[in-house]
């Protein structure tokens, strides 16, 4: 895929986002150019963790779980599953809580991508469930994205056949930040067999603001072969904690239970995970600090004249006009951990949003390690 953007692209990519892509910087709290007070270590931007991490509630959930350390997780794993079910209108019996999603993702891929079938996704995306399929000996099959970086549903469509068990469906895309329409999305899904399972991963769902996206969750109702996935990893904070859950019917839920390993969860992730639910303020507050930063920085972006792709996410691509490897490398030098190369997108970086004083830092350096961009 070229590392540049059409001019006719590029407009259909910013679309109704540049407005927002363009807030004026003062409507951030003021920002220093030091590095942010306090730190003790790299700025890590990376592995788009959230960087406020776990709410109040959670914390304190995580101090009264050291009573329980002693036993094993059952009776609160009923209570998560009860909760996310009654929050998202479905069984308790469709629920499946895993080691963070990504267990999830193999718990799939074992139950459902069997040696000798094929997994089609887009490339580049999260590629925890296509190394996962290459243990179960499946056959990894890879679509490029669209010139916009969005997935390209109708060449992913062509490359499934007879053998195809699986399509995976990032929305939000990692690491492109891009979506996928609803509409698009359930038209896709009526165009496969049903015999093909579509996991769709909705680590980001939470950062989306694209009134045309719109979550998977009340898909399984009406396809029984849908499968979706979330974390409490990014919005909730919690990605060192390893929590999250698959929805699914009733009976493709208990295929993937087979495939979890026994006790897969921890009372201390899980009291946290339940805590973090029934704060109503978690989700607004992250999604609202956190967005209105990543606007500030692709104002900074668009202010230096460089491209980047329009994100619905806690992370946003820019190209850097060369090879990111040296690039990547410029920012440890500097204390600053950014993403690493995508082999399909060699030019573009992906960063993650950490909070305002760490993203002036980042916007510092990539002044003084990548030339700008004449202004347009």
């Amino acid at each position: 895929m070229s590392s540049t953007l059409t001019r006719r692209a590029l407009g259909r990519l910013l679309g109704a986002t540049a407005g927002a892509a363009f807030l004026d910087a003062r409507r951030l709290p003021a920002l220093s150019a030091a590095a942010p007070a306090g730190a003790t270590g790299p700025i890590r931007l990376s592995a788009n963790e959230n960087p406020y991490g776990p709410c109040a509630a959670s914390l304190e959930a995580l101090k009264r779980s050291a009573a329980d350390a002693a036993r094993y997780p059952g009776a609160i794993e009923e209570e998560v599953r009860g909760e996310l079910a009654r929050q998202h209108g479905v069984g308790r019996d469709q629920i499946v809580l895993g080691c963070g999603s990504s267990d999830v993702l193999r718990m799939a891929d074992s139950a459902f991508v069997p040696a000798g079938t094929r997994i089609v996704a887009a490339e580049p995306t999260f590629e925890a469930v296509l190394n996962y399929a290459k243990v179960t000996r499946a056959e990894v099959i890879k679509v490029p994205l669209t010139p916009e970086y969005r997935h390209d549903l109708a060449g992913m469509e062509a490359a499934c056949d007879a053998r195809t068990a699986m399509v995976y469906v990032c929305n939000p895309n990692n690491p492109t930040g891009t979506i996928v329409d609803a509409e698009q999305l359930e038209a896709f899904l009526k165009r496969l067999p049903p015999t093909c399972v579509v996991l769709v991963d909705e680590a980001y769902h939470h950062f989306v603001e694209n009134p045309r996206y719109k979550s998977a969750l009340e898909l399984p109702s009406r396809h029984d072969n849908v499968v979706v996935t979330r974390t409490f990893s990014k919005v909730y904070g919690m990605a060192g904690m390893r929590l999250g859950y698959g929805v699914a019917s009733a009976a493709n839920a208990e295929r993937l239970r087979k495939q979890a390993s026994w006790d897969n969860t921890s009372q201390a992730a899980l009291a946290m995970g339940l805590a973090s639910l029934t704060d109503a303020d978690v989700i607004p507050s992250n999604r609202r600090r956190l967005n209105e930063t990543r606007r500030w920085l692709c104002a900074e972006l668009a202010r230096d004249g460089r491209l980047y792709i329009p994100s619905e996410t806690n992370f946003v691509m820019t190209d850097v006009r060369g090879d990111v490897g040296p690039v990547a490398q410029a920012f440890r030098e500097r204390g600053i951990h950014v993403g690493r190369k995508f082999p399909s997108m060699p030019n573009w970086l992906r960063v993650s949003i950490g909070k305002p004083e760490e993203m002036e830092v980042f916007v510092t350096a990539l002044r003084e390690i990548s030339p700008r961009r004449a202004a347009a």
